[in-house]
């Protein structure tokens, strides 16, 4: 029988450290501090992540980075390959979803030089010759492959100000029950009971945090719309970080889906993700975005003629939202119905925003039908 969807969880690999070789010296951000974003000395760009871009047909290195949009800055890549350090212009490509905000998401695309084959490391700066004090990130997905440790890789972004531990629970236990291995959560900030919750599924191997530290060095808007949540990025700087958890998992994962943890893609006919995404590419295809229609629970009574049915009474006494209270939805309309989110075979995707928004024509509608996501707000 076809064993590709079989859920099970790895354990999860200790954190390594990789030296810079001498001849390339600088400082290496280390593996574990990942999302502490490396500035671009003399601008006021900040590096995310490296990784390698198989899929363009050539040899080059793509950088996720935040920048100011309305800033012109001339990329040089600095590539550490078998101990020599080789230089190339970068060549920057900004993501169109910035809301209108000052500071977007952005691709530098580092060509690889002439003898240089296979880089370690990466350094970016704005001028040929600033070569001194360089700051490497690790250049990841070195290895393109079709073997995958994970089936389902789910994408939280962003964690900040976080204290509604019910849901959290009951949304990543129910995300096991759907067959999902991993669940990655780009976190500024939470409580102690939510650290605990992160701390508890980190062991377990379901869950891993990236530390996101954007509001450090940017004024984060806490919405979508610049007049009306001020800041400097949209939404705590949840794009970039969408964008680098797609390429994060692009060879560790077979899909990729992107929601809150107020969200939950849920089957109609079928009770698992596992057996899902057979059907849904029977239907639709492969190789594709499925795209699931917004159904809103509102955070409200429910009606008076109706009762709720059992509720753990253990959960009194822990905060935040109980989703099983939750079981009227709103009626649909043009509003909200269209705010998809989606689970994406990673490695057709080149850039993402927050609503099924994608660099190619891959988007499918999935019929509510088949499946809808179930929106507890």
């Amino acid at each position: 029988p076809d064993r590709s969807f079989q859920s099970w969880i790895p354990p999860r690999p200790a954190p390594l450290k990789l030296p810079v070789p001498p001849s390339c010296s600088g400082k290496i951000v280390p593996r574990e501090q990942n999302g502490t974003f490396v500035a671009v000395i003399g601008t006021k760009t900040r590096l995310v992540a490296a990784y390698w871009e198989h899929r363009t047909g050539k040899k080059e290195v793509r950088v996720v980075a935040v920048v100011l949009r309305s800033e012109a800055v001339d990329y040089y890549c600095h590539l550490c390959c078998q101990g020599k350090l080789n230089s190339a212009k970068g060549v920057v490509d900004i993501i169109p979803f910035h809301f209108g905000f000052a500071y977007g998401t952005a691709y530098i695309m580092c060509p690889l030089p002439s003898g240089c084959e296979t880089p370690s490391h990466i350094a970016v700066t704005s001028a040929a010759d600033s070569k001194d004090k360089l700051e490497f990130l690790e250049v990841k997905n070195k290895e393109k492959s079709d073997s995958f440790p994970y089936n389902f890789t789910v994408c939280f972004s962003t964690m900040y100000r976080f204290s509604n531990v019910l849901q959290l629970v009951q949304s990543l236990e129910m995300m096991q029950l759907l067959g999902v291995n991993r669940v990655v959560i780009y976190k500024t900030s939470c409580n102690d009971d939510t650290q605990r919750i992160l701390d508890y599924y980190t062991r377990k191997g379901l869950v891993e945090v990236i530390p996101w530290s954007m509001s450090r060095f940017l004024r984060v808007s806490d919405g979508w719309k610049p007049n009306l949540n001020p800041g400097d990025i949209h939404y705590y700087g949840q794009i970039p970080a969408l964008n680098d958890c797609i390429y994060r998992y692009m060879y560790q994962s077979r899909y990729v889906a992107l929601h809150d943890t107020d969200e939950l893609i849920l089957p109609q006919s079928v009770n698992s993700w596992l057996e899902l995404l057979p059907l849904l590419e029977k239907t639709y295809g492969v190789d594709k975005g499925y795209m699931f229609e917004n159904y809103v629970f509102p955070i409200r009574p429910p009606p008076p003629s109706k009762t709720l049915p059992p509720q753990n009474p253990a959960w009194k006494n822990v905060s935040g939202v109980n989703i099983l209270a939750h079981l009227y939805h709103e009626p649909t309309t043009s509003l909200n119905q269209y705010n998809y989110k989606i689970i994406v075979n990673p490695r057709v995707v080149f850039y993402t925003a927050v609503h099924g928004e994608m660099s190619s024509q891959i988007g499918s509608s999935v019929d509510s039908k088949i499946a809808r996501m179930y929106h507890t707000r």
